[in-house]
């Protein structure tokens, strides 16, 4: 039960996602995707986290040899009954019990329980997501913690010794960066920038040099912000 060789990453498309399957793809010998469609507002992620594979799959044939099925789950039911800024068309802002409302409640935990289901039925034992308490927006789903004890719930309903892997829990925006260049070099680097989706607005829009975005979403602002804090680094290392 459970090859431990083995891995299912969370992956959305965006920037996180990609460095964790990378990350993946750099440890285990067998990886494999799972996507989920709530009825996101920046739905057009669904459609790049297919380019961002495809480009990974050209561009490393080490790791194309180790990625394997993609699994797609509709759970277009959490959409209707979240009511967020992620899921509905309202400008985001914090709500009064100081969460952003572009939390959706129980999507990392109900993400992770599908992922189990389906790493259940593949003998897969590492599920790779990439939530973040170092430089995130609030949400208490992304708490080391959360992640913690939901590891135990699964392993206990599910009977099986899954292990929940965050390999971004403890880095900010820039040292995520910098981990996608550690991993993947300049070439994994220009995938992130070119074909990964973070806008929370749902644009795409003309590439700035931190990748593609309406710029002024909280996704858009972090991704930046981390981007240009990392090439300043980078710069001074140079140098």
């Amino acid at each position: 039960m459970n090859d431990a060789r083995s891995a299912l990453v969370l992956f959305s498309g965006g920037q996180d996602s990609t460095t964790c399957l990378a990350w993946a793809l750099a440890r285990f010998a067998h990886v494999e995707t799972v996507a989920f469609d709530y009825q996101q507002r920046h739905r057009i992620e669904l459609d790049q986290r297919l380019v961002v594979l495809a480009e990974i799959r050209r561009k490393f044939p080490a790791w194309s040899d180790r990625l394997g099925d993609d699994h797609f789950i509709d759970m277009g039911i959490l959409g209707q009954i979240s009511e967020t800024s992620l899921t509905r068309n309202v400008a985001f802002a914090m709500e009064k019990d100081g969460l952003p409302n572009s939390f959706v409640p129980g999507r990392n935990l109900l993400f992770f329980t599908f992922a189990a289901a389906v790493a259940w039925r593949r003998d897969i034992r590492n599920l790779v997501g990439g939530m973040c308490e170092t430089d995130f927006s609030g949400y208490p789903d992304c708490r080391d913690n959360t992640i913690k004890a939901l590891q135990v719930a699964l392993n206990l309903g599910m009977d099986r010794s899954f292990v929940l892997r965050t390999p971004l829990m403890w880095l900010d925006k820039a040292e995520t960066w910098s981990l996608a260049r550690e991993l993947g070099g300049d070439a994994l680097v220009d995938i992130v920038l070119e074909h990964t989706h973070t806008c929370y607005e749902n644009e795409r829009g003309p590439r700035e040099a931190w990748g593609h975005g309406c710029g002024h979403c909280p996704a858009c602002a972090l991704r930046k912000r981390g981007y240009l804090a990392w090439r300043a680094g980078t710069k001074v290392v140079t140098d």
